[in-house]
Protein backbone atom coordinates (compact mmCIF):
# COMPACT_ATOMS: atom_id res chain seq x y z
CA UNK A 1 0.00 0.00 0.00
CA UNK A 2 1.33 3.59 -1.24
CA UNK A 3 0.60 6.41 0.68
CA UNK A 4 -0.61 8.89 -1.83
CA UNK A 5 0.14 12.81 -1.74
CA UNK A 6 -2.04 15.55 -1.53
CA UNK A 7 -1.82 17.63 -5.39
CA UNK A 8 -2.49 20.90 -5.74
CA UNK A 9 -2.67 23.16 -9.21
CA UNK A 10 -2.89 27.03 -8.33
CA UNK A 11 -3.87 29.08 -10.41
CA UNK A 12 -2.21 27.84 -13.38
CA UNK A 13 -1.37 29.63 -16.35
CA UNK A 14 0.27 28.04 -19.91
CA UNK A 15 0.22 30.57 -22.76
CA UNK A 16 1.68 29.23 -26.70
CA UNK A 17 1.96 32.13 -28.70
CA UNK A 18 -1.61 33.46 -28.81
CA UNK A 19 -3.53 30.66 -27.35
CA UNK A 20 -4.22 30.13 -23.86
CA UNK A 21 -3.99 26.42 -23.23
CA UNK A 22 -4.89 26.90 -19.50
CA UNK A 23 -6.44 30.24 -17.70
CA UNK A 24 -6.05 30.16 -13.89
CA UNK A 25 -6.66 26.38 -13.66
CA UNK A 26 -6.62 25.37 -9.99
CA UNK A 27 -7.51 21.68 -8.42
CA UNK A 28 -6.89 19.99 -5.61
CA UNK A 29 -6.68 16.43 -5.44
CA UNK A 30 -6.52 14.53 -1.87
CA UNK A 31 -4.50 11.69 -0.66
CA UNK A 32 -5.36 8.28 -2.50
CA UNK A 33 -8.18 9.95 -4.47
CA UNK A 34 -8.34 9.56 -8.32
CA UNK A 35 -9.47 12.21 -10.24
CA UNK A 36 -10.20 12.43 -14.01
CA UNK A 37 -9.89 15.31 -16.25
CA UNK A 38 -12.62 15.22 -18.95
CA UNK A 39 -12.96 17.61 -22.07
CA UNK A 40 -12.95 18.35 -24.91
CA UNK A 41 -9.42 18.01 -27.29
CA UNK A 42 -7.70 21.08 -26.68
CA UNK A 43 -9.60 22.03 -23.54
CA UNK A 44 -6.40 21.89 -21.65
CA UNK A 45 -6.79 18.84 -19.39
CA UNK A 46 -3.32 17.00 -21.52
CA UNK A 47 -1.28 20.19 -20.36
CA UNK A 48 -2.10 20.65 -16.80
CA UNK A 49 -1.09 16.89 -16.63
CA UNK A 50 2.10 17.75 -18.64
CA UNK A 51 2.81 20.06 -15.82
CA UNK A 52 2.10 18.77 -12.72
CA UNK A 53 4.18 15.73 -14.28
CA UNK A 54 6.87 18.37 -15.27
CA UNK A 55 7.25 17.45 -18.79
CA UNK A 56 6.00 21.37 -19.26
CA UNK A 57 6.22 24.55 -17.36
CA UNK A 58 3.48 26.95 -16.64
CA UNK A 59 3.47 30.54 -17.55
CA UNK A 60 2.53 31.35 -14.13
CA UNK A 61 1.00 29.32 -11.11
CA UNK A 62 2.76 26.92 -8.91
CA UNK A 63 1.91 22.78 -8.70
CA UNK A 64 2.74 21.25 -4.89
CA UNK A 65 2.61 18.12 -3.96
CA UNK A 66 2.30 16.55 -0.67
CA UNK A 67 2.54 20.18 0.37
CA UNK A 68 6.17 20.72 -1.52
CA UNK A 69 6.06 23.34 -4.13
CA UNK A 70 7.88 21.12 -7.27
CA UNK A 71 7.33 23.89 -10.05
CA UNK A 72 10.72 24.08 -10.91
CA UNK A 73 11.74 20.55 -10.04
CA UNK A 74 12.88 18.33 -12.79
CA UNK A 75 10.41 15.63 -13.70
CA UNK A 76 12.67 12.74 -12.67
CA UNK A 77 12.01 14.36 -9.45
CA UNK A 78 8.95 14.32 -8.70
CA UNK A 79 8.34 10.52 -7.58
CA UNK A 80 5.97 10.47 -10.49
CA UNK A 81 4.46 7.56 -12.29
CA UNK A 82 2.86 7.63 -15.42
CA UNK A 83 1.20 5.97 -18.04
CA UNK A 84 0.41 7.55 -21.48
CA UNK A 85 -1.70 6.42 -24.63
CA UNK A 86 1.14 4.78 -26.37
CA UNK A 87 2.71 1.77 -23.95
CA UNK A 88 6.24 2.97 -24.87
CA UNK A 89 7.47 -0.18 -24.14
CA UNK A 90 11.19 -1.34 -24.61
CA UNK A 91 10.72 -3.74 -27.37
CA UNK A 92 14.36 -5.47 -26.77
CA UNK A 93 13.48 -6.19 -23.20
CA UNK A 94 11.32 -8.91 -21.82
CA UNK A 95 7.82 -8.50 -19.76
CA UNK A 96 9.39 -7.85 -16.41
CA UNK A 97 12.92 -6.51 -17.58
CA UNK A 98 10.02 -3.32 -19.05
CA UNK A 99 8.57 -3.73 -15.49
CA UNK A 100 11.75 -3.44 -13.44
CA UNK A 101 13.47 -0.19 -15.77
CA UNK A 102 12.42 2.35 -13.45
CA UNK A 103 13.75 0.34 -10.40
CA UNK A 104 17.24 -0.12 -12.77
CA UNK A 105 17.90 3.33 -12.83
CA UNK A 106 17.23 4.04 -9.35
CA UNK A 107 20.11 1.42 -8.30
CA UNK A 108 17.74 -1.52 -6.77
CA UNK A 109 19.92 -4.50 -7.08
CA UNK A 110 18.41 -7.18 -9.56
CA UNK A 111 16.61 -8.90 -6.68
CA UNK A 112 15.06 -6.39 -5.40
CA UNK A 113 13.84 -5.68 -8.97
CA UNK A 114 12.64 -8.99 -9.87
CA UNK A 115 10.57 -9.12 -6.38
CA UNK A 116 9.43 -6.21 -7.47
CA UNK A 117 8.19 -6.50 -10.66
CA UNK A 118 7.25 -10.02 -10.16
CA UNK A 119 4.58 -8.69 -7.41
CA UNK A 120 3.49 -5.93 -9.95
CA UNK A 121 2.66 -8.53 -12.77
CA UNK A 122 0.57 -10.38 -10.59
CA UNK A 123 -1.38 -6.83 -9.43
CA UNK A 124 -2.36 -6.71 -13.04
CA UNK A 125 -2.90 -10.12 -13.81
CA UNK A 126 0.28 -10.80 -15.93
CA UNK A 127 2.09 -13.11 -14.17
CA UNK A 128 2.35 -15.68 -16.83
CA UNK A 129 3.54 -13.32 -18.97
CA UNK A 130 6.77 -12.61 -17.59
CA UNK A 131 9.43 -13.81 -19.97
CA UNK A 132 7.41 -12.66 -23.17
CA UNK A 133 8.50 -9.45 -25.60
CA UNK A 134 6.07 -6.67 -26.24
CA UNK A 135 5.33 -7.79 -29.69
CA UNK A 136 3.98 -11.31 -28.40
CA UNK A 137 1.40 -9.39 -25.84
CA UNK A 138 -2.20 -7.54 -26.85
CA UNK A 139 -2.54 -4.44 -27.15
CA UNK A 140 -4.20 -4.22 -23.53
CA UNK A 141 -2.06 -6.79 -21.85
CA UNK A 142 0.98 -4.26 -23.21
CA UNK A 143 -1.27 -1.18 -21.61
CA UNK A 144 -1.07 -3.49 -18.65
CA UNK A 145 2.63 -3.59 -18.71
CA UNK A 146 2.64 0.34 -18.61
CA UNK A 147 0.38 0.36 -15.70
CA UNK A 148 3.03 -2.37 -13.77
CA UNK A 149 5.77 -0.27 -14.56
CA UNK A 150 4.85 2.74 -13.77
CA UNK A 151 3.22 1.16 -10.16
CA UNK A 152 6.80 -0.35 -9.71
CA UNK A 153 8.59 2.29 -8.36
CA UNK A 154 5.85 3.14 -5.87
CA UNK A 155 5.42 6.14 -6.72
CA UNK A 156 2.97 8.61 -4.37
CA UNK A 157 1.28 10.12 -7.65
CA UNK A 158 0.08 8.36 -10.86
CA UNK A 159 -0.56 10.25 -14.69
CA UNK A 160 -2.80 8.54 -17.12
CA UNK A 161 -3.03 10.33 -20.10
CA UNK A 162 -5.74 8.56 -22.39
CA UNK A 163 -4.11 5.32 -21.35
CA UNK A 164 -7.16 3.62 -22.65
CA UNK A 165 -7.88 5.37 -26.43
CA UNK A 166 -6.04 2.86 -28.43
CA UNK A 167 -7.46 0.16 -27.28
CA UNK A 168 -10.90 -2.08 -28.58
CA UNK A 169 -13.92 -1.49 -26.87
CA UNK A 170 -14.61 -4.28 -24.51
CA UNK A 171 -10.71 -4.55 -23.81
CA UNK A 172 -11.23 -0.52 -22.63
CA UNK A 173 -14.16 -1.60 -20.38
CA UNK A 174 -12.00 -4.75 -18.58
CA UNK A 175 -8.49 -2.64 -18.30
CA UNK A 176 -10.66 0.53 -17.07
CA UNK A 177 -11.87 -1.14 -14.37
CA UNK A 178 -8.12 -3.16 -13.63
CA UNK A 179 -7.27 0.34 -13.25
CA UNK A 180 -10.07 1.62 -10.60
CA UNK A 181 -9.31 -1.72 -8.78
CA UNK A 182 -5.27 -1.34 -8.98
CA UNK A 183 -5.34 2.10 -7.46
CA UNK A 184 -7.59 1.42 -4.92
CA UNK A 185 -5.39 -1.45 -3.65
CA UNK A 186 -2.69 0.53 -4.19
CA UNK A 187 -3.69 4.20 -2.62
CA UNK A 188 -1.98 6.47 -5.11
CA UNK A 189 -3.17 9.70 -5.91
CA UNK A 190 -3.88 9.45 -9.44
CA UNK A 191 -4.84 12.26 -12.04
CA UNK A 192 -6.93 10.50 -14.65
CA UNK A 193 -6.82 12.52 -18.22
CA UNK A 194 -9.26 11.19 -20.95
CA UNK A 195 -12.33 12.58 -23.28
CA UNK A 196 -14.42 9.79 -22.72
CA UNK A 197 -16.80 10.62 -20.36
CA UNK A 198 -17.96 6.88 -19.26
CA UNK A 199 -14.60 6.31 -18.40
CA UNK A 200 -14.44 9.10 -16.40
CA UNK A 201 -17.86 8.37 -14.17
CA UNK A 202 -16.87 4.92 -14.03
CA UNK A 203 -13.39 5.15 -12.31
CA UNK A 204 -12.79 8.22 -10.93
CA UNK A 205 -13.68 10.04 -7.22
CA UNK A 206 -14.41 13.34 -8.91
CA UNK A 207 -14.86 14.07 -12.21
CA UNK A 208 -13.64 17.89 -13.72
CA UNK A 209 -15.04 19.10 -16.77
CA UNK A 210 -12.70 21.39 -19.01
CA UNK A 211 -13.38 23.87 -21.28
CA UNK A 212 -11.02 26.14 -22.83
CA UNK A 213 -8.52 26.06 -20.05
CA UNK A 214 -10.80 26.16 -17.48
CA UNK A 215 -12.18 23.65 -14.98
CA UNK A 216 -16.17 23.96 -15.61
CA UNK A 217 -16.90 21.96 -12.68
CA UNK A 218 -15.51 19.31 -10.03
CA UNK A 219 -17.77 16.92 -8.87
CA UNK A 220 -18.26 13.33 -8.19
CA UNK A 221 -19.64 11.63 -10.76
CA UNK A 222 -23.22 10.64 -9.92
CA UNK A 223 -23.35 14.66 -8.92
CA UNK A 224 -22.14 16.02 -12.06
CA UNK A 225 -24.25 14.05 -14.34
CA UNK A 226 -27.13 14.57 -11.93
CA UNK A 227 -26.34 18.42 -11.43
CA UNK A 228 -24.45 19.93 -14.10
CA UNK A 229 -23.27 23.87 -13.24
CA UNK A 230 -23.27 25.35 -16.87
CA UNK A 231 -24.62 24.35 -19.72
CA UNK A 232 -21.15 23.08 -21.47
CA UNK A 233 -20.96 20.67 -18.61
CA UNK A 234 -24.87 19.57 -19.40
CA UNK A 235 -24.16 19.49 -22.94
CA UNK A 236 -20.77 17.31 -22.45
CA UNK A 237 -21.73 15.02 -20.20
CA UNK A 238 -24.25 12.94 -21.44
CA UNK A 239 -27.05 12.88 -23.24
CA UNK A 240 -29.84 15.60 -23.38
CA UNK A 241 -33.20 16.86 -24.63
CA UNK A 242 -33.25 20.48 -25.14
CA UNK A 243 -37.04 21.03 -24.65
CA UNK A 244 -38.70 24.37 -24.72
CA UNK A 245 -40.28 25.15 -20.90
CA UNK A 246 -41.33 28.15 -19.09
CA UNK A 247 -39.58 29.53 -15.67
CA UNK A 248 -41.23 30.67 -12.96
CA UNK A 249 -40.34 30.58 -9.31
CA UNK A 250 -37.75 28.24 -9.09
CA UNK A 251 -39.44 25.81 -11.20
CA UNK A 252 -39.79 25.24 -15.08
CA UNK A 253 -43.02 23.93 -16.86
CA UNK A 254 -41.76 21.60 -19.26
CA UNK A 255 -43.47 18.52 -21.07
CA UNK A 256 -46.39 18.95 -18.87
CA UNK A 257 -44.68 18.84 -15.81
CA UNK A 258 -42.96 21.16 -13.25
CA UNK A 259 -39.95 20.54 -12.62
CA UNK A 260 -37.04 22.02 -10.08
CA UNK A 261 -34.91 24.20 -11.88
CA UNK A 262 -31.06 23.72 -11.20
CA UNK A 263 -28.38 26.82 -9.38
CA UNK A 264 -27.43 28.17 -12.95
CA UNK A 265 -30.26 27.86 -14.87
CA UNK A 266 -32.65 31.31 -16.66
CA UNK A 267 -34.49 32.83 -13.60
CA UNK A 268 -37.80 33.38 -15.18
CA UNK A 269 -39.19 33.68 -18.91
CA UNK A 270 -38.51 30.99 -21.40
CA UNK A 271 -35.87 28.97 -21.87
CA UNK A 272 -34.70 25.07 -23.34
CA UNK A 273 -34.86 22.72 -19.99
CA UNK A 274 -31.85 20.19 -20.36
CA UNK A 275 -33.68 16.85 -20.12
CA UNK A 276 -31.90 13.18 -19.61
CA UNK A 277 -33.61 10.90 -21.94
CA UNK A 278 -33.87 8.92 -18.77
CA UNK A 279 -35.81 11.55 -17.30
CA UNK A 280 -38.64 11.16 -20.22
CA UNK A 281 -41.48 9.19 -19.92
CA UNK A 282 -43.77 7.89 -22.90
CA UNK A 283 -47.00 6.69 -22.12
CA UNK A 284 -49.51 5.45 -24.97
CA UNK A 285 -52.44 8.13 -25.35
CA UNK A 286 -54.75 8.62 -28.57
CA UNK A 287 -54.72 12.43 -27.10
CA UNK A 288 -50.99 12.16 -25.78
CA UNK A 289 -50.34 15.19 -28.64
CA UNK A 290 -47.06 13.32 -29.77
CA UNK A 291 -45.87 10.88 -32.37
CA UNK A 292 -43.11 8.23 -32.46
CA UNK A 293 -41.06 8.77 -35.03
CA UNK A 294 -38.31 5.95 -33.94
CA UNK A 295 -37.31 3.46 -31.66
CA UNK A 296 -33.69 2.40 -31.38
CA UNK A 297 -32.17 -0.51 -29.74
CA UNK A 298 -29.51 -0.59 -27.40
CA UNK A 299 -29.56 -3.77 -26.56
CA UNK A 300 -30.64 -3.92 -22.10
CA UNK A 301 -31.84 -0.50 -23.13
CA UNK A 302 -33.23 1.26 -25.83
CA UNK A 303 -34.29 5.00 -27.33
CA UNK A 304 -37.74 6.26 -28.37
CA UNK A 305 -38.09 9.05 -30.27
CA UNK A 306 -41.29 10.96 -30.19
CA UNK A 307 -41.72 14.24 -32.09
CA UNK A 308 -44.39 16.92 -30.24
CA UNK A 309 -46.93 19.26 -31.96
CA UNK A 310 -44.05 22.19 -32.00
CA UNK A 311 -41.99 20.01 -34.10
CA UNK A 312 -39.41 19.23 -31.57
CA UNK A 313 -37.57 15.62 -31.06
CA UNK A 314 -37.36 13.97 -27.57
CA UNK A 315 -35.67 11.05 -26.73
CA UNK A 316 -36.45 8.72 -23.78
CA UNK A 317 -34.55 5.73 -23.06
CA UNK A 318 -36.47 3.04 -21.71
CA UNK A 319 -35.75 -0.79 -20.95
CA UNK A 320 -35.66 -2.61 -23.60
CA UNK A 321 -38.73 -4.67 -22.71
CA UNK A 322 -40.50 -1.50 -22.21
CA UNK A 323 -39.87 0.01 -25.50
CA UNK A 324 -41.10 -2.65 -27.38
CA UNK A 325 -44.38 -1.52 -26.60
CA UNK A 326 -43.82 1.79 -29.19
CA UNK A 327 -43.53 1.29 -33.06
CA UNK A 328 -43.08 4.37 -35.06
CA UNK A 329 -46.39 6.32 -35.61
CA UNK A 330 -47.62 5.72 -32.23
CA UNK A 331 -49.66 8.87 -31.22
CA UNK A 332 -48.46 8.98 -27.49
CA UNK A 333 -47.85 10.94 -23.81
CA UNK A 334 -44.78 12.36 -23.22
CA UNK A 335 -43.61 13.77 -19.84
CA UNK A 336 -40.61 14.11 -17.35
CA UNK A 337 -40.06 12.90 -13.83
CA UNK A 338 -37.18 14.55 -12.46
CA UNK A 339 -35.58 16.77 -9.32
CA UNK A 340 -33.85 19.12 -10.83
CA UNK A 341 -33.02 20.23 -14.82
CA UNK A 342 -30.92 23.12 -16.26
CA UNK A 343 -32.64 25.54 -18.28
CA UNK A 344 -30.46 27.36 -20.40
CA UNK A 345 -31.32 31.10 -22.29
CA UNK A 346 -33.18 29.67 -25.64
CA UNK A 347 -31.43 29.84 -28.72
CA UNK A 348 -31.28 32.87 -30.15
Amino acid sequence: MTDGLAVELNDLTRVYGTVKALDGLTLHIEPGELVALLGPSGCGKTTALRILAGLDQATSGTVSVGGRDVSRVPANKRDLGMVFQAYSLFPHLTVLDNVAFGLKMRGKDKAQRTSRAAEMLELVGLSAHTHKYASELSGGQQQRVALARALAIQPRVLLLDEPLSALDAKVRTQLRDEIRRVQLEVGTTTLFVTHDQEEALAVADRVGVMSQGRLEQLAAPADLYAHPATPFVAEFVGLNNKVPGEVSGGRVAVLGSSVPTLPGSVASGRGLAMVRPESVTVTADPAGGATVSSVAFLGPVSRVYSTLSDGTVVGAQLSSSAARAFAPGDTVRVGVESDGVLVVPPAS
